[in-house]
C-alpha cells in the first residue's frame, strides 16, 4: 500500500539539488601545467631508449591519462615514474596486461552484480512488505566507490595509458578493420573514460531505486472502477499495473465483443489521468475506495475484494497526485546531470544514451523513427484495422494486436491453460529446456543453457537481470499470481526469456568478457521480441502460419514499431526540454510532457485517428523511470525484423540466435552487417509492409 499509509519512499530531492548548483560551478579541472613538459621528456626518453615504434601509441595513451590526472594524484615525478613503470614497450606484456583486466574486471562486476542483486532482492520480488530498511539497501551502490579506487590506485590510469579511448566517429569508421581483442581493448578503455566521484554514483543509484519504487507500487483495482451506471466492468481482485498491464487488458479486450469496448475507453481515461496527474492520489494500489474514472468521483468500496482489511480512519477525499509522477522524473533528470560535469566526450545523458550507449546518433535514430512514423503506410495499415473493429479508430488503437491471431484461444481460454501449466515460477523454470528444444538451439547447451537461468515473481511487471561474470545466474522475473501465471505473465516472461538466453550465451561463450552482450540494449529487446512473438508455439498451441498470417504478422511488426517510435520521439523530446529548463518544476515539467505529447501526437497520429490533442503517448513508465531508454524498444522492433527474416531464410532460431550473439558488443551497424548482410535501419520492416499489403490484396 502506499501513499495515504506509509508516505511514498523519495531520494533527497534537496540534496541533488544543492549538488547540481556544485557541479555547475565547478569548472572542469585543466590538466596540470607542468604535464605536458612531462609528457614531452617521456616521449624523447622512450625513443631514444626504444625507437619510435611505440611512440604513436605512448603519446595517445600519456594524453589520455593525462585528462583525467589530478593533483592530488602526484606531481611531475610521479606521473613520470608511473608513465615509465607501466607503459607496454612491447606486444607481448601488453598482452598480457589484457588479459589481466578482463579476468579481473569480469569477477569485479560478478561480485558487484551479486551484492546488488541480493540488496534489491525485497524491493524486486514478490516477497511480502517493504520495510524501510530495504528502500535503503535497495538505493546503495555497492560499485559505487569502484571508479575513485581503480583512478586511486592507479589501476585506472594505467588502462587508459595503454588502450585506446575511442571515439565514436573512430568505433564506425575503423572498427570494421579491428579485430576482436583490438574491439576488447576499445571496450576495456571505454570503462575509464570518465572519472566520477562515489557520490554521483551513490545519487544516481538512489534515483534509480526510488522511480522504480514509484512505478513498481502503481497498481490501479480495477474491480473498483465505476462507469457512470455505478456498474463494475471488471472482475474481483484484479490489480494492473501502469502502464504495463493496463495496456495489456486494453489489448485484451479487443476480443471481448460485449463490453470490450466501453471496458477499453475507461482503460484509456484512467491513463489520461495518470498522465495529467488529475488522479485521485488515494485510488492508487488501494482497493479499499471505488473510482469513477470519467466524473473522477471518489468513495469508500462497496466491496472488498482484496482480502485486506479496511484502513481505520481513511479519509476518502479526490484530492489528485501532486505532480509525483514528474518529480520522480525529475529527480532522475537531475541526478544524471550530476554526471555531465565528469564526462567530457558526452556531456549529457543524451549524447551518453546515442554515442555511448546505443552507438547510433541522436539524429539517425530520430530520422529511423520519423520515417516509420510518417510512412504512408500507416494510413494504409488504419483503414484495414477500422475495417476490422468496424467503426472509427479510438486513440488507444495504437495498441490494436489483432493482426496477431491467437487462433481459437480467447484471453480467458489463455489463461486458464498458462494457469494450468505454470502454478509457480519453479513449473516455468523446468519448462525452459523444452522451450529451447522446440526454437532449434543446440541439445548440446540446453541444459546448460537452462541451469543457469533463475525464474522469480516480480514485485513489479518483470524484468530479466544477466550475470556479469561467466555462470553467474541469469535471472527471469514476471509476475505470478496467487492463482498461478496469466497469459499476460507467460508472454511478458517469454520476453524475458529471450533476454535471459542472450545474457547466458554472451557471458558464457563469448571468446573475450569484455565483448559480453550486444551493440545496445536495443538488440537485447530485439533478442526478447523473437522469443515473444513465438509465445503460442511454446504453450503448444500452434496457430496457422499460411501466408496470409505471415502477412498479418508483418502488419503486427509494423505498427508496434509506429505506436513504439512515437512514443520514443516524446522521450526524447522530453529530455531535451529538461536540458533546455533545468531550474524547471514538477508543474512546469508536467505541463511540458502534456504539450510534447499532444505535439508528437499531432504530427503522426492525428492524421490517422482524426483526433487532435490527445496525450496518451505520455503514458509509458519508462518514460518516468528508465533514464531515456524507450527508443531502444523501437530500434529494437527495426532489428527484431531484421533478425527474424534472417532466422527465416536459414531455417532456425535457435543457431541463428547463437550464431548472432556471439558476435558481442561491437558496433551496431557491424554487427548487423555480420546478421544479415545490412545495417541497422528500418527499411526491411518497410518493404516487407508493402508486401505483405499486397499479399493480403
Amino acid at each position: 500500500m502506499r501513499s495515504f499509509i506509509n508516505a511514498p519512499f523519495f531520494f533527497n530531492t534537496s540534496m541533488i539539488i544543492v549538488l547540481s548548483m556544485m557541479a555547475m560551478t565547478m569548472a572542469a579541472e585543466a590538466r596540470p601545467s607542468w604535464i605536458k613538459g612531462s609528457i614531452e621528456k617521456i616521449e624523447k626518453e622512450v625513443i631514444s631508449s626504444h625507437g619510435d615504434a611505440q611512440s604513436e601509441r605512448l603519446v595517445r595513451g600519456m594524453s589520455q591519462v593525462a585528462d583525467f590526472w589530478r593533483d592530488e594524484d602526484g606531481g611531475p615525478e610521479v606521473f613520470e615514474a608511473f608513465v615509465l613503470d607501466n607503459f607496454a614497450m612491447d606486444e607481448e606484456t601488453l598482452a598480457g596486461m589484457f588479459s589481466r583486466f578482463e579476468s579481473i574486471l569480469e569477477k569485479i562486476n560478478g561480485s558487484i552484480h551479486g551484492m546488488s542483486i541480493e540488496m534489491r532482492r525485497q524491493a524486486d520480488l514478490d516477497l511480502g512488505p517493504i520495510l524501510p530498511m530495504d528502500r535503503v539497501f535497495a538505493g546503495y551502490d555497492p560499485g559505487a566507490h569502484i571508479a575513485d579506487d581503480l583512478f586511486a590506485n592507479k589501476l585506472a590510469f594505467v588502462a587508459l595509458l595503454n588502450f585506446p579511448v575511442t571515439s565514436l566517429d573512430e568505433r564506425l569508421t575503423e572498427g570494421t578493420k579491428w579485430t576482436r581483442e583490438q574491439w576488447a581493448m576499445a571496450r576495456l578503455a571505454q570503462r575509464f573514460s570518465r572519472r566520477v566521484p562515489a557520490h554521483v554514483n551513490q545519487t544516481l543509484s538512489e534515483a534509480g531505486a526510488a522511480s522504480d519504487e514509484y512505478i513498481a507500487d502503481y497498481n490501479i483495482w480495477m474491480h473498483h472502477l465505476l462507469n457512470d451506471r455505478g456498474e463494475r466492468l471488471f472482475p474481483e481482485g484484479l490489480r494492473l499495473l501502469s502502464h504495463w498491464n493496463l495496456r495489456d487488458e486494453l489489448k485484451a479486450n479487443y476480443a471481448d465483443n460485449e463490453i470490450g469496448l466501453e471496458k477499453q475507453k475507461m482503460i484509456f481515461r484512467v491513463m489520461e489521468r495518470i498522465v495529467d496527474q488529475t488522479i485521485p492520489e488515494i485510488v492508487v494500489n488501494n482497493p479499499h475506495v471505488d473510482w469513477n474514472p470519467f466524473t473522477n468521483e471518489v468513495a469508500t468500496a462497496a466491496v472488498n475484494d482484496s482480502g485486506e482489511e479496511a484502513i481505520i480512519g481513511m479519509k476518502v477525499t479526490a484530492d489528485r497526485e501532486p505532480d509525483t509522477r514528474y518529480e520522480i522524473l525529475l529527480g532522475c533528470f537531475r541526478a544524471s546531470r550530476l554526471l555531465d560535469e565528469y564526462s567530457p566526450s558526452a556531456p549529457t545523458l543524451i549524447a551518453r544514451r546515442f554515442d555511448e550507449g546505443r552507438e547510433i546518433r541522436e539524429e539517425d535514430v530520430e530520422k529511423m523513427l520519423i520515417k516509420v512514423c510518417s510512412s504512408p503506410l500507416v494510413k494504409k495499415i488504419a483503414a484495414i484495422i477500422k475495417k476490422r473493429v468496424g467503426r472509427d479508430l479510438e486513440p488507444f488503437d495504437i495498441w490494436y494486436n489483432g493482426f496477431r491471431s491467437t487462433g481459437k484461444y480467447s484471453e480467458a481460454e489463455l489463461d486458464r491453460i498458462v494457469r494450468e501449466k505454470y502454478p509457480d515460477p519453479a513449473a516455468y523454470k523446468k519448462d525452459i529446456p523444452r522451450f529451447l528444444s522446440l526454437l532449434g538451439f543446440d541439445e548440446n547447451k540446453i541444459d546448460d543453457i537452462s541451469a543457469n537461468i533463475l525464474v522469480e515473481a516480480a514485485r513489479g511487471s518483470g524484468h530479466a537481470s544477466g550475470g556479469e561474470m561467466r555462470y553467474q545466474p541469469a535471472r527471469l522475473r514476471t509476475r505470478v499470481g496467487k492463482n498461478g501465471m496469466d497469459y499476460k505473465g507467460f508472454n511478458i516472461a517469454t520476453h524475458e526469456l529471450g533476454h535471459n538466453v542472450e545474457q547466458t550465451i554472451t557471458m558464457n561463450y563469448i571468446d573475450h568478457t569484455l565483448l559480453n552482450g550486444v551493440p545496445n540494449t536495443a538488440f537485447t529487446e530485439a533478442f526478447a521480441f523473437v522469443f515473444q512473438v513465438n509465445d503460442l508455439m511454446l504453450l503448444g498451441l500452434n496457430p496457422d502460419r499460411d501466408a496470409k498470417s505471415e502477412a498479418m504478422h508483418v502488419l503486427n511488426d509494423f505498427w508496434s514499431t509506429y505506436e513504439i517510435g512515437g512514443v520514443s520521439l516524446v522521450d526524447m523530446r522530453i529530455w531535451r526540454w529538461m536540458y533546455d529548463n533545468p531550474e524547471a518544476t514538477a508543474a512546469q515539467l508536467r505541463e511540458a510532457v502534456l504539450d510534447i505529447s499532444k505535439d508528437v501526437w499531432n504530427l503522426y497520429y492525428a492524421p490517422v485517428f482524426g483526433m487532435k490533442d490527445v496525450y496518451l503517448l505520455g503514458i509509458y513508465s519508462h518514460i518516468i523511470h528508465s533514464f531515456l531508454y524507450i527508443p531502444d524498444y523501437a530500434i529494437g522492433h527495426m532489428i527484431a525484423f531484421q533478425v527474424k527474416e534472417q532466422m527465416k531464410k536459414a531455417g532456425n532460431i535457435g543457431s541463428e540466435f547463437e550464431r548472432m550473439s556471439l558476435a558481442g558488443n561491437i558496433a551496431p551497424d557491424l554487427w548487423m552487417i555480420n546478421a544479415d548482410g545490412t545495417p541497422v535501419g528500418p527499411d526491411a520492416l518497410l518493404h516487407a509492409t508493402e508486401e505483405a499489403l499486397k499479399d493480403l490484396k
